[in-house]
């Protein structure tokens, strides 16, 4: 049987599933995360809803149905949204999930506790089952509450969760009565919390739990030292997305970097500390990579969170990328990684062709959402915000989904196509609506030769436009350059 093709986003076009935490259950590998709403007005607003796919066929993704609604937590009313979720198949055979609450645009989601539901299996429906708590049944509140992750570390039932803000790492921020005061509003920790907690309620931390799941066996500790100044973390520091395999005898912890767009590791001998900064694995902006600086960005950037996973014995990063110009309508997407000798993990580029396992063949229509750089040459960094000013950007209406606000100097990349030279694409065509005439120059990468041209003119509709492609054989990126004085959206492209 000929497998489907896969593309980023791997998931359906209408779905929004950040915050990826894969884990293989069986012959399965499934997929856990928040859940986003297309054209969405703060994070997460949906209740979790998981795909699976079959280990052997990772273009076969199925939609598992909603697993667990936030009307479901004690709490809803109060905070309404379920923000990033992780779970772990227990040393009793059931799997448990755990996650925090919060409002609307993150207000209140560092002050409560972690929340946990159980279920026979891995996509049914999860019942609430408590919050984790202290030994004489107080909520566990240490440090900051916060994107909680787990590990089954061989009976060993492990959470790392926290975050991280940019203060200053002064020796005398205790006598900062702003700082103090900022702290405890943000994070709901009383003064005597802020003043009696060494180094800081702040930071990556973990917490061992009792086989009931929910009570602590040992205090939370820090795994990473607060501050960073003088560490391999100083240009790297956590700030969020705590996820952590164990791969052999070493631990790999992987997070969201201050940054904000980027996904990167450190590895130690242990659990619990001696941690060091291993590198980025991924950027949803690919900053970093060949060395592009955050001024060259080829999308607009954001919050990132996820995790790798071996799937049939190759590794893959899943992370997610912006749309609808907010972090609020984020989706799914995942690159294969390669773990060296050594333990490293080299930084990968951002693709269109994802879990495909190489390039997308040039033959039949593509959604044109799927490349994987659009840019302006001044695309912003996400933050709690919908962007109002105009600039390219993955959007909807209604049933339709295609690439927005292009403009003149606007460039939109997909990598990879195969172009094959015993079918060889001869046209290449594109779906388009147009304000005004223009053009797509279209070549072979961001500097490369020129493959096509393809005119546009003033449209009332959806218009269809095909030309002569001019390209070698083999593998190619394909980039689309628009030049004109109109506003542009591109719903398809295509090879003929």
């Amino acid at each position: 049987m000929n497998k489907k093709l896969v593309f980023n986003p791997f998931l359906p076009l209408n779905e929004y599933i950040p915050d990826g935490e894969p884990h293989v259950f069986g012959d399965r590998v499934y997929l856990y995360g928040s859940h986003d709403k297309e054209g969405g007005e703060t994070y997460c607003m949906l209740d979790y809803t998981v795909y699976s796919a079959p280990v052997s066929d990772l273009s076969d993704w199925r939609r598992e149905g909603v697993i667990y609604r936030a009307k479901q937590d004690p709490d809803y009313g109060r905070r309404n949204y379920m923000y990033a979720p992780d779970v772990v198949r227990g040393n009793d055979g059931r799997y448990y999930l755990y996650y925090c609450m919060s409002g609307e645009y993150g207000k209140g989601g560092y002050h409560g506790p972690i929340q946990a539901a159980v279920c026979d299996t891995p996509a049914g429906q999860y019942e609430y089952l408590g919050f984790v708590r202290h030994p004489d049944g107080t909520p566990m509140l240490d440090y900051v509450c916060f994107d909680p992750a787990v590990i089954n570390d061989d009976g060993v039932i492990r959470i790392y969760y926290g975050t991280q803000y940019p203060y200053e790492e002064e020796p005398d921020f205790r006598e900062n009565e702003a700082r103090i005061q900022e702290e405890m509003e943000m994070f709901g920790k009383s003064r005597e919390e802020i003043l009696g907690t060494k180094d800081s309620v702040m930071g990556p931390s973990m917490v061992v739990l009792q086989e009931d799941m929910l009570t602590i066996a040992e205090p939370a500790r820090h795994i990473i030292p607060y501050r960073t100044k003088g560490t391999g973390f100083e240009d790297h520091p956590f700030y969020e997305g705590s996820s952590m395999r164990k791969i052999g005898q070493t631990y790999y912890f992987i997070y969201s970097s201050l940054q904000n767009h980027e996904l990167c590791y450190a590895t130690s001998k242990y659990p619990d500390k001696d941690f060091s900064f291993g590198g980025t694995i991924v950027s949803n902006g690919d900053i970093g990579f060949n060395g592009r600086t955050e001024e060259e960005r080829l999308n607009m950037t954001g919050t990132t969170h996820g995790s790798i996973e071996c799937i049939n014995g190759k590794w893959y990063v899943f992370y997610h990328r912006l749309t609808h110009k907010s972090d609020y309508s984020r989706q799914a997407c995942a690159e294969s990684i390669e773990i060296l000798p050594d333990g490293r993990i080299p930084q990968v580029e951002i693709t269109s062709c994802g879990l495909n396992g190489g390039p997308l063949p040039a033959a039949g229509s593509y959604p044109a959402v799927i490349a994987c750089h659009i840019t302006n040459g001044n695309m912003p960094h996400g933050s709690n915000r919908i962007y109002t000013h105009s600039f390219p950007n993955v959007t909807n209406r209604g049933e339709d989904r295609f690439i927005g606000e292009i403009q003149d100097g606007t460039l939109i990349g997909y990598k990879y196509f195969i172009f094959d030279a015993k079918d060889k694409a001869e046209n290449l065509g594109i779906v388009y609506q147009s304000t005004s005439s223009g053009a797509f120059e279209v070549r072979d990468g961001i500097k490369g030769t020129l493959a096509a041209e393809i005119p546009l003119e003033k449209t009332d509709g959806w218009k269809q436009e095909t030309v002569k492609l001019n390209i070698s054989d083999g593998v190619h990126p394909l980039y689309f350059f628009y030049k004109g004085t109109g506003v542009a959206e591109l719903k398809e492209i295509s090879f003929s």
